[in-house]
């Protein structure tokens, strides 16, 4: 703006913000660091100065000042997939709610020199902490972090050694295959999660030891994916064994691919075969049939990470045996039925 004073190489200063809105430098400076004991018509004067000359607060002197850069780094593996991404919304939820940013990098091969180089980006970016969303089974060996740093993570193979927010996959799983057997199948079927999934590894360990408790035989496990597409095609090859009558599939998303292959092979769901899912997505409501299901909250996973990260910032970094572990429910739908109907 014409006649306006500048700061130096032309950037617009604090002290030239505070011209425009007519207020101190001190009041710029409070309502730049998000304080509280503003008013709220001068915060919305100041804001609008500070558009209008486009001044953008210095975030590495502030950082210095309070200690805080007030950003959290997020790491994920494939953020397309439907768990990663409900995470991670509620990663993105709860750092809005403390007034933090996320800077958010993704890597598909966490099992690699990937991991270490982009974890490497984060831990010496401009954040207070790191939260792993999902990095599969990628362990300590494939990490470089400050042993400053605060780091939450859920359900992978670096829980135990940092604090964690994770479902309680197991009793998921118990519920799942106890609730198929006890509608008197012989035996429950399992399509599995992905090899490099640890999510997967416990749910198809938990299922195996589940039916070897009750005395019921282990069938050999269907591998899939988490998609629709491995599930179907687990269907294809389920449909053809008479002896399949109930089957527990490592995700929803698997179930309802299975489902459709049921069907088009002539066997129905669930008078046929009974079918349980695993997630709790919200289109398994509107599935046909309706799918039962383990309902995980996956939102609260990122909330809970998020709180872990910045009681680490307040007090310090934790170890592994800081955890939160978040029950899962059974939802009963249309898909299951007891034996022989």
């Amino acid at each position: 703006m014409a006649g306006q004073r500048r700061g130096t190489q032309g950037a617009p200063s604090l002290s030239d913000v505070a011209r425009l809105a007519g207020v101190s430098a001190q009041t710029v400076s409070r309502v730049s660091m998000g304080a509280g004991n503003v008013r709220p018509a001068t915060r919305e004067k100041v804001l609008k100065a500070m558009n209008q000359l486009g001044y953008s607060p210095n975030r590495a002197a502030q950082a210095l000042r309070r200690g805080s850069f007030r950003a959290i780094g997020v790491l994920t593996q494939q953020i397309q997939r439907t768990g990663e991404a409900l995470t991670t919304a509620g990663v993105l939820e709860a750092a809005t709610r403390a007034d933090y940013t996320v800077n958010l990098i993704q890597v598909e091969r966490p099992e690699s020199e990937d991991l270490r180089q982009a974890v490497y980006r984060l831990s010496h970016q401009a954040v207070d902490g790191l939260v792993v969303v999902q990095a599969g089974r990628a362990g300590l060996e494939h990490l470089s972090l400050p042993p400053t740093l605060p780091v939450a993570v859920s359900d992978s193979a670096l829980v135990g050694y940092y604090p964690s927010a994770s479902a309680d996959q197991v009793q998921g799983v118990r519920d799942a295959v106890g609730h198929l057997l006890g509608l008197g199948h012989r035996t429950v079927h399992h399509v599995t999660g992905p090899d490099g999934s640890q999510s997967a590894l416990i749910r198809r360990a938990t299922w195996a030891a589940c039916l070897r408790e009750a005395g019921a035989p282990v069938p050999e496990p269907v591998p899939g994916d988490w998609s629709a597409a491995a599930g179907y095609r687990a269907g294809l090859r389920l449909a053809d064994d008479p002896g399949v009558t109930a089957v527990f599939c490592g995700n929803d998303e698997l179930a309802l691919g299975l489902i459709r292959a049921m069907h088009e092979r002539g066997r129905g769901v669930p008078g046929d075969v009974s079918v349980v899912g695993f997630d709790g997505l919200a289109l398994g409501e509107f599935s046909f049939p309706p799918l039962t299901t383990v309902r995980q909250d996956f939102r609260r996973h990122g909330r809970e990470m998020v709180a872990l990260v910045l009681e680490q910032v307040a007090s310090g970094p934790a170890d592994g045996s800081r955890s939160v572990v978040i029950p899962t429910e059974l939802v009963l739908r249309g898909s299951t039925t007891s034996a022989g109907r």
